[in-house]
C-alpha cells in the first residue's frame, strides 16, 4: 500500500524540514555577519553596497535540517555598484571580501574560510552552518540582477537572487507539496551521493515535471514520477520555463536547464556525461526500489532512499 499525503507530510515536517527555531538561529546569525561585513567594506574599501538577498534553498524554503550528510548553507548576495565587468574587478572584491572577513572573526582559524568558484565562504563551527557570500555586480538598468562571475574561467552570467526566489514560490503556490517533493528528492541525492546533482537542478526538474504533469496524484507517486521522468528522458529533454526570455543561445552540454531568470545560463551546464548517466542509472534504481517499497508497504527497503533516519509517524 502506498504512503499516505499525511505520512509523507509527517516525514517532511519532522526529519526533513528546517525547524523554524533553527531558522532563527541562523536568521540571526547571518544578519550578524552582513552587518559586520557591510560595516567593515564601508570602513575599508571603495566598494558600495546596494543591497544584501539572503538567496538559495534557505530563501527558498527548500534547505534541509542539518545532519551528518545534510549540510546547511546559506548564500548570501552583496549587490555592488559602480563596478566593471571584468575578471580582475571580481577577483579583487572576493580577494577583499576574504581578508574582511578573518578581521571581523580574529578568533577563528584560517581554515574555517575558503575562496569558492563565486564566492568567499565562512563556516561557524558551533551551528555548523556555512554562510556563501557573493558578490554581484548591479546592473542598474534591471532591478535585482546583476553580473556573477566565475573566478576559475573568468565567465560572467546575468542573475537575479529576488526572480530564482519568486520562482520557487510560483511553483508553491500552484502546488503545496512542491518544496515537500524538492526535499525529498535531495534527500534522496544526498543519500545516494549525487553531489554532481545541484540543489538548484532538482527544484528545476522538479517545476518541470510539475508543468508537465500537474498536481495530480498522491505525494508518493509524484516523487515516483520525478525519479521516473530522470530515468526516462535521461535528462536529454532541453528544459525550459514560460519565464524564459530572449536572447537564447545553442548549447552542446549533456544536460540542458534554462535558468529562468537568464536564458543564456544552463544551469546543468557543469554536469559532465559521466554524472549525467551516473544520475540516471541511479534515479532508474530509486524508482524500482520506490515503486517495490510502494507495494510491500515496507518503511526498511524506503529507507533504502532516504537513509535511517525515514520515518512516517511518531
Amino acid at each position: 500500500m502506498a504512503l499516505s499525503n499525511t505520512q509523507l507530510r509527517y516525514y517532511d515536517s519532522n526529519v526533513l524540514r528546517l525547524p523554524a527555531d533553527k531558522r532563527t538561529e541562523y536568521h540571526a546569525q547571518v544578519d550578524r555577519l552582513i552587518d559586520e561585513l557591510r560595516k567593515h567594506v564601508r570602513n575599508h574599501s571603495e566598494i558600495k553596497i546596494t543591497k544584501v538577498v539572503k538567496a538559495g534553498s534557505f530563501a527558498k524554503f527548500t534547505i534541509l535540517r542539518r545532519t551528518s550528510t545534510d549540510p546547511v548553507d546559506v548564500d548570501v548576495v552583496f549587490y555592488i555598484s559602480g563596478r566593471d565587468i571584468t575578471h580582475d574587478t571580481l577577483k579583487t572584491i572576493n580577494d577583499l571580501i576574504y581578508s574582511l572577513l578573518i578581521k571581523i572573526y580574529p578568533t577563528k582559524s584560517v581554515e574555517d574560510f575558503e575562496i569558492q568558484r563565486k564566492a568567499a565562504t565562512v563556516t561557524f563551527v558551533g551551528s555548523g552552518l556555512s554562510v556563501d557570500i557573493v558578490p554581484v555586480i548591479e546592473d542598474e538598468s534591471q532591478p535585482g540582477y546583476g553580473w556573477q562571475f566565475d573566478l576559475e574561467d573568468g565567465s560572467a552570467m546575468q542573475t537575479c537572487a529576488p526572480c530564482q526566489i519568486k520562482f520557487v514560490r510560483d511553483r508553491k503556490n500552484e502546488d503545496a507539496d512542491f518544496r515537500t517533493l524538492v526535499r525529498m528528492a535531495k534527500k534522496w541525492r544526498n543519500h545516494a551521493g549525487l553531489t554532481h546533482l545541484k540543489s538548484f537542478v532538482i527544484e528545476l526538474i522538479m517545476a518541470h515535471v510539475l508543468a508537465q504533469q500537474g498536481t495530480a496524484g498522491s505525494i508518493e507517486q509524484r516523487f515516483r514520477n520525478f525519479l521516473l521522468y530522470v530515468a526516462q528522458s535521461g535528462m536529454k529533454d532541453q528544459i525550459s520555463f514560460p519565464e524564459n526570455v530572449a536572447p537564447f543561445t545553442t548549447f552542446t552540454d549533456p544536460v540542458v536547464i534554462l535558468d529562468p531568470v537568464c536564458s543564456l545560463n544552463n544551469v546543468a551546464g557543469r554536469i559532465t556525461e559521466t554524472e549525467r548517466q551516473e544520475i540516471v542509472t541511479a534515479a532508474e534504481r530509486a524508482w524500482e526500489t520506490a515503486t517495490y517499497a510502494s507495494a510491500e508497504n515496507d518503511n526498511e527497503i524506503w529507507k533504502e532512499l532516504f537513509g535511517p533516519r525515514f520515518k512516517t509517524e511518531a
